[in-house]
């Protein structure tokens, strides 16, 4: 943390105890480079079994606690209190712990989707900003290098004029009802944990925010979805859906969200089409970017690699250019994004941050209104809605 420019956050975490899905990718990532050490958590509704698994990672029992409250009022009241919290709870859990979080002065990572309505984001914005607190989103894809350098190449018009956006999430791990046996699923297509949708927030605003962070500059004019329960246990979650975009500079963008896409592992990718050249993104091969120009050769960037723009977020590489890196790495780049942020923020020192890029609360609140909108469309015979 001391090369990095930066003091350790102290920090805790709700959720992400033993059997979590992501608890230990968000304790890698966020210890990988200094940023935040771990010393407090609320990690179970069952706390002897939270309690236990605090141990076995090395927090001191004293700091081990029954829920978020208890722990927010405690460690309020110690000087080496925890300055920051990330939640890795269930979707419907994430505004009340997010708003309590941010009353306690606490800077904030939190699971997406952020909440289930725009009121609640606009409450949480709010917050957020009367407390002067920085709010981290993990779309943890796109701390991936690549993403970057793709962000760059359409921003000094390598691409031309951007005209169509692919985006899809549609892997095939619950093409048949593993909810029956599985807790981790049963509560993603449960509307009164999950919320509103399935597939939409678990994978495809992970697509949309992929699309968002490399082509900031296209805005999203009306929209239309269609979505199906293939599992008709799951009903009215969606376990597949097609949105098309229509975007304010005459573009157009689908995303394909997907949980039934039998015998496919991921295949979340991005493939982005402008005048001159089009680029092609997919995370199960994160290192690498497809460029095709018209008339040309396509070829193959990889990271690491002198040819690609000398920007931070394309050349913080932990590797050199050859070896794999990863989700983890991902994950980690974005959290030290969020400890510089939080602690420039602790040094009333925002200005050295100003130009940071990672998913942020806004970003966490388009994701809720994108979801919104998808309702509106689907839920009255898949209509064009007003973005």
């Amino acid at each position: 943390s001391e090369e990095l420019g930066f003091e350790t956050i102290r920090w805790g975490m709700v959720g992400g105890g033993r059997g979590s899905q992501i608890g230990y990718i968000h304790r890698a990532a966020a210890q990988r480079d200094g940023a935040f050490k771990l010393m407090a958590g609320a990690f179970d509704l069952n706390f002897e079994r939270g309690k236990d698994f605090g141990k076995n990672i090395g927090i001191a029992e004293d700091r081990l606690y029954a829920n978020y409250k208890d722990m927010f009022e405690a460690e309020s009241k110690r000087p080496d209190g925890i300055q920051a919290v990330s939640i890795a709870t269930p979707n419907s859990t994430h505004y009340e712990i997010a708003k309590a979080a941010l009353e306690a002065n606490l800077h904030v990572v939190c699971e997406k989707p952020l909440c289930f309505t725009s009121k609640e984001a606009e409450e949480l914005l709010k917050l957020a900003k009367d407390k002067n607190r920085v709010f981290g989103v993990t779309y943890g894809y796109t701390g991936a290098q690549m993403i970057h350098q793709a962000r760059k190449m359409i921003e000094n018009g390598e691409l031309g004029e951007i005209r169509i956006i692919n985006m899809q999430f549609a892997h095939g791990f619950h093409s048949e009802e593993v909810e029956l046996n599985d807790p981790g699923t049963k509560w993603r297509v449960s509307p009164e944990v999950a919320g509103p949708t399935y597939v939409l927030g678990d994978v495809g605003t992970h697509a949309l925010f992929l699309a968002e962070i490399m082509a900031p500059q296209l805005k999203v004019n009306r929209l239309l979805c269609s979505r199906q329960s293939f599992v008709k246990s799951r009903a009215p979650l969606e376990d597949n859906a097609v949105v098309l975009l229509e975007y304010e500079n005459g573009a157009i963008g689908t995303l394909w969200a997907s949980a039934v896409n039998a015998g496919s592992m991921h295949q979340q990718k991005i493939r982005i089409v402008g005048s001159k050249a089009s680029i092609e993104w997919w995370d199960e091969h994160p290192n690498q970017l497809k460029y095709e120009v018209q008339g040309e050769p396509a070829r193959i960037l990889d990271r690491g690699m002198g040819y690609l723009y000398q920007d931070e977020t394309v050349t913080c590489d932990r590797l050199g250019g050859g070896h794999a890196e990863g989700l983890f790495e991902s994950w980690a780049n974005l959290y030290e994004r969020f400890g510089r942020a939080m602690q420039a923020h602790n040094a009333n020192n925002n200005d050295s941050v100003k130009d940071l890029i990672y998913p942020n609360i806004h970003d966490g609140a388009a994701g809720v209104k994108f979801l919104e909108k998808c309702g509106d469309s689907a839920n009255n015979g898949s209509v064009w809605v007003k973005y």
